[in-house]
């Protein structure tokens, strides 16, 4: 059984995310209030340690989760729309696919880098997650979710946009094209019962037997030898049918290109979302009806 002494953890360093390494696990616990928002910081932070583990040969499964039982992942932070120019500070490493990456964003590049990890990725899903939050949940290899504790949403279309951090791409493998069409245009908030029904997470579960089933399950994985995981993710890899991911991110992000950044009225609709309350702890727990008061 893999262990690592408490002085020899690599990962100590970080703002918004706290990193525990046990057994062969590493527990991502995203902690960035007051909503655990996508930006700069996390975003940069999720970068680095893509980079870090991914030749950790310590870390066989990664579980990711979060500290706010309101929200895994709020979203992405506004002030990329209000500010486009701060997008282009992330960071934005080589996602090491060995194809053009010229036509993809940085939080594309994230998704990517994160879906080309050797490790077993798990998301452990509670509260909300809605945009780039579910654009994190579904790079990773698989989601558990909190019965009535659980709701994912893409609502870049209420912003005047559509997804941009790999949704588009992401999620019809998921649940097939007209429930990603549906998700995506209509841009509303799904519990985990029928995120479930339709293939976006795998299971979900009581909300007293999630931290305990995903737990088992990444010690299981992480006990087997790192060529029977290596082997496994290749070969269910490959029944991936189509162009590929990176092909289709490209796609995704000229897309994006012509409706970023969004109309002024859009933006000012966002300028006064934000200060009516948006991204805080209280706007953010009912944001779907805060946008439509201001559509």
């Amino acid at each position: 059984m893999l262990h690592r002494e408490k002085d020899e953890m690599p990962y100590a360093d970080y703002k918004a995310l706290r990193v525990a390494v046990d057994a062969g696990v590493a527990h991502v616990t995203l902690d960035n209030p007051p909503v655990n928002m996508l930006d700069t910081t996390l975003i940069n932070e999720l970068h680095d340690f893509v980079g870090a583990v991914r030749d950790d040969e310590g870390v066989r499964v990664i579980v990711v989760q979060s500290a706010d039982p309101d929200f895994f992942v709020a979203h992405v932070d506004l002030g990329f729309m209000l500010q486009p120019e701060t997008f282009a500070d992330l960071a934005n490493p080589d996602a090491g696919t060995g194809g053009d990456e010229s036509l993809i964003n940085p939080m594309q590049k994230l998704m990517l880098r994160l879906r080309a990890l050797p490790q077993v990725t798990i998301a452990k899903l509670a509260g909300r997650l809605r945009g780039g939050g579910n654009e994190l949940a579904m790079a990773l290899d698989m989601r558990f979710g909190a019965r009535g504790r659980t709701w994912l949403a893409q609502p870049e279309t209420r912003m005047g946009i559509i997804p941009g951090g790999g949704g588009t791409q992401l999620l019809p493998p998921l649940v097939g094209r007209a429930r990603a069409l549906e998700v995506i245009l209509g841009g509303n908030l799904f519990d985990a019962e029928t995120a479930e029904r339709y293939g976006w997470i795998n299971r979900a579960l009581p909300a007293e037997e999630l931290d305990a089933f995903v737990d088992a399950l990444a010690l299981r994985i992480a006990a087997l030898r790192p060529e029977q995981i290596a082997a496994a993710k290749a070969a269910v890899g490959a029944a991936v049918v189509g162009g590929g991911l990176l092909e289709g991110l490209g796609e995704e992000s000229k897309a994006l290109g012509g409706v970023y950044p969004a109309p002024d009225a859009v933006i000012e609709r966002m300028r006064a979302a934000v200060a009516a309350g948006a991204q805080t702890r209280e706007g953010e727990l009912d944001l779907e009806v805060s946008l439509d008061r201001l559509a």
